[in-house]
């Protein structure tokens, strides 16, 4: 890869400004990655950042010169602390395993034992492949575009703006939308996590106390969650994320624990579930698949990212690892419980063992503590906006506590609305989770790589239109159950 260089500089690059026809970024300004959405994982996988910005000029290509055939953006990353192969493992499996783990018993309980276990594995199987398109598109795009990394949002931009004629003047359009569904998914993020919190402190709380309204807890919540966001530099939250981390992993060991203690035979649960059942399925399931948005980020910030794709790569290892996780967890999980299983996995668990309720408060603690990190991708995309229309430090001071103020807010108001954890979870996965991983990334390989060609017969574009009316399809239907699932109070 060349020599490194002793003085390196954070990577990712981004910008606000509409990209012309020809995507000539002649001078491209790094940000403050405190402001860079795309950024979050980064700065984890990279270690801790010291505030302010960077003003030293990115590397397009100088102006008035063609860009180079050969060009290379792997060789062109100047990273300050780039991230090892294992470092990068670690951030991916934390970027995928959230909450959603924890929901897949009840993903199982709308498909049916063999449903679930063969639908997962596909699910995981087709989302990694996506990754990989937005990975492999990514690279093209940047050999364009002379530019060492891009961002989800700017290889959809760059996809648009360099591709057919046709499509050129809906670039900018394209990175809004990509945006604004980042925005939805990271906000049903925060909103399941204030549901889950609460569900899980209540439940503990009833069997030492009294048992109250969970939207007691919900508000009980609140004034904390705004404290802890109003936390403004990420590398403050790095050791409260180590902490969730080492939280979450005790606590799925201790839930596997009792799972497999006493199981039933498969023949007491159900191995197909009615055809009606099953977008609330496919909801729950993309939902857990929620890492593309960390992919991006993560390979361009590895100090070998030739070693992220491949058969035995970095991204490939880490998804078999989430989607045996996933797998076990919804399987063992559904066939301990049944039907009976709750919309987090850890409400099944006996009220009247000490160790059960540990794993209550571990979970509980892991997911308050990870708020802040799903926050500040919509606060990241929303602050600029609003930021340039305040022009003195002081009301840029008061106006992003307000803004940081009035998102929590938000998500506190439309988890009061909608504390059924399961619809919710379910809800959030078909409408963005669905667009983000299973749409976008096939149709930026359809529009990057069209003039050059997609394949022998065009099998590349039937592959992806493919996956794209499977997204389609799970988008509309599942949007369409959950909704009538929260509106029936979960009585589908």
């Amino acid at each position: 890869m060349g020599k490194k260089k002793e003085e390196r500089q954070p990577l990712l690059v981004s910008s606000n400004e509409p990209l012309n026809d020809t995507y000539d970024r002649s001078v491209i300004p790094r940000p403050d990655l405190r402001h860079s959405p795309d950024n979050v994982v980064v700065h984890l996988a990279g270690g801790p950042m010291e505030g302010g910005s960077t003003p030293d000029a990115g590397q397009g290509h100088p102006p008035g010169k063609p860009p180079k055939p050969d060009f290379d953006p792997v060789l062109n990353r100047n990273l300050e602390h780039p991230t090892s192969n294992l470092d990068t493992m670690i951030h991916l499996l934390k970027g995928n395993i959230g909450s959603g783990i924890l929901a897949m018993p009840d993903a199982f309980s709308n498909a049916g034992l063999v449903v679930g276990t063969i639908g997962t594995l596909v699910m995981g199987l087709i989302c990694t492949h996506c990754m990989h398109i937005l990975v492999k598109c990514a690279h093209e795009l940047c050999r364009r575009t002379q530019v060492p990394a891009l961002g989800f949002s700017e290889v959809v931009e760059a996809a648009f703006a360099t591709g057919p004629s046709r499509t050129r003047h809906v670039s900018h359009i394209a990175k809004i939308l990509v945006n604004i569904f980042l925005c939805i998914t990271q906000l049903g993020f925060c909103c399941v996590y204030f549901v889950f919190v609460a569900a899980n402190i209540r439940d503990v709380v009833a069997h030492f106390w009294v048992d109250l309204d969970l939207q007691v807890y919900l508000g009980l919540l609140l004034v904390p969650m705004i404290v802890l966001n109003w936390v403004k530099n990420l590398k403050y939250l790095a050791p409260v994320s180590m902490f969730a981390s080492i939280l979450t992993i005790t606590g799925l060991g201790i839930t596997f624990f009792y799972m497999l203690q006493g199981l039933p035979r498969t023949s007491s649960v159900h191995a197909f579930a009615p055809w009606h059942k099953l977008p609330l399925f496919f909801g729950t399931a993309i939902y857990a698949f929620e890492g593309i948005g960390v992919v991006l980020p993560l390979e361009n910030n590895m100090e070998t990212p030739q070693d992220f794709s491949g058969l035995t790569g970095v991204l490939n290892t880490g998804m078999v690892i989430v989607a045996a996780l996933y797998t076990s967890v919804g399987f063992f999980g559904y066939l301990k419980y049944g039907d009976k299983v709750a919309g987090s996995i850890t409400l099944n668990l006996p009220s009247g063992d000490l160790l059960a309720q540990s794993v209550r408060v571990m979970m509980g603690l892991a997911i308050f503590l990870s708020y802040g990190l799903q926050f500040y991708v919509p606060f990241n995309i929303v602050w600029p906006l609003i930021k340039n229309q305040l022009h003195t430090e002081k009301a840029q001071l008061y106006g992003e506590y307000a803004v940081r103020t009035a998102i929590v807010i938000f998500t506190f108001i439309l988890a009061a609305l909608i504390p059924d954890l399961g619809a919710v979870i379910s809800l959030v996965g078909a409408v963005s989770s669905s667009a983000l991983a299973l749409i976008f990334p096939p149709l930026i390989e359809i529009i990057t790589f069209w003039k050059v060609g997609l394949g022998r017969y065009n099998w590349v574009l039937w592959k992806d239109l493919a996956i794209v009316m499977f997204g389609l399809l799970g988008f509309g239907f599942g949007s369409y159950a959950s909704i009538e699932n929260i509106l029936n109070g979960g009585k589908s």
